[in-house]
């Protein structure tokens, strides 16, 4: 048991379905190319994921000084190729019709709103922890309207670190004035959310949302709950409060 005073969420796919908004955009964004090019939108979706999925996965510290809507445009490029197209032009305005179109469709988890609400009430410090870029993230963080929960925010660009590293989460709790011994990380993925933040010393709530196999050879989480309203109890039972 122990007393958790602070807990840090991830943002994508633990708050909001990210997943929903970005593979809806990027369909909108194929659909469109399909109509005026005569490729297949459902191929250019899939190559647009895997070149998204594939950057986020690799993403390094050393990467955070370019600016992600050139990323986004590389990322087209590159999806373009794979289905036949070369042309830069059209990969630059992908990439513009992709951020504008996702989004409408950025709403926060309604369990994660009272969630947050809830934790506020009860005292306890939050921190958000993304491995995103500030030149998108602040503005999703405004559309979805939970910044207000969050004592403070810690964008990767911005602190210059990135998930896994487990200073990054030791950094999160020192600026908030806590200890990774009364801390708690809630968020949707081991490798960059659960890993380095057990390592840091953290309580860890893995959000399985995507169903990940766990390996043998790092911490296991010291929770797992399938969807973020039930974060809540977990929590409490890390303090010997559950039922």
């Amino acid at each position: 048991m122990r007393k958790i005073e602070t807990v840090l969420f991830d943002l994508d796919d633990t708050l909001h379905d990210d997943t929903l908004a970005f593979q809806s955009a990027a369909e909108e964004v194929a659909r469109e190319i399909e109509a005026e090019h005569g490729i297949d939108a459902l191929a250019l979706k899939r190559a647009y994921v895997a070149e998204a999925e594939g950057f986020w996965k690799r993403l390094s510290a050393e990467a955070l000084a370019v600016k992600l809507s050139s990323v986004r445009a590389a990322l087209w490029g590159s999806a373009l190729r794979r289905v036949g197209l070369d042309d830069e032009a059209l990969a630059e305005r992908s990439a513009q019709r992709y951020n504008r179109y996702r989004t409408k469709y950025l709403s926060p988890f309604p369990d994660a709103v009272e969630l947050l609400r809830t934790l506020r009430a009860n005292g306890t410090k939050l921190g958000l922890v993304t491995n995103g870029f500030a030149e998108t993230h602040r503005e999703k963080i405004a559309l979805l309207q939970i910044g207000d929960f969050f004592d403070a925010i810690f964008i990767a660009d911005e602190v210059g670190m990135v998930k896994p590293d487990p200073l990054l989460f030791a950094h999160a709790c020192t600026q908030l004035e806590s200890s990774p011994a009364r801390s708690a990380m809630v968020g949707d993925r081991y490798d960059r959310d659960i890993r380095g933040a057990a390592l840091a010393g953290l309580y860890t709530v893995l959000v399985d949302v995507h169903g990940e196999a766990i390996p043998h050879d790092g911490p296991r989480p010291d929770a797992i709950v399938e969807e973020i309203g039930a974060v809540g109890a977990a929590l409490l039972a890390a303090e010997g409060k559950g039922t």
